[in-house]
């Protein structure tokens, strides 16, 4: 029987809507001045980032699910932060 700890499941979860989000910004051009707070594109920068430092502190003793686990939340951070910059040139 595998086990699936909640925890992993839940930073999987916050992953995909992150990097969904980060995806579905739409591009105009706009100055940075101009350019929106975003809260919740920062706010879920900054958990992924928190989960990543997380991740890189745990022993790597997980089957590999650790790894692929930072290999995921590193393309869910990328893709907010193009969302995150996408929506600041509209």
């Amino acid at each position: 029987m595998t086990h699936r700890p909640a925890g992993l499941a839940r930073l999987c979860g916050v992953a995909a809507v992150a990097a969904v989000a980060g995806a579905l910004s739409v591009y105009l051009p706009m100055s940075q001045a101009e350019a929106e707070n975003q809260p919740h594109m920062r706010n879920a920068l900054q958990s992924l980032q928190t989960a990543r430092a997380q991740l890189q502190q745990a022993t790597a003793d997980k089957g590999g699910h650790r790894a692929a686990a930072l290999t995921h939340v590193n393309a869910a951070i990328d893709q907010v932060q193009k969302g995150i910059a996408f929506d600041n040139r509209r």
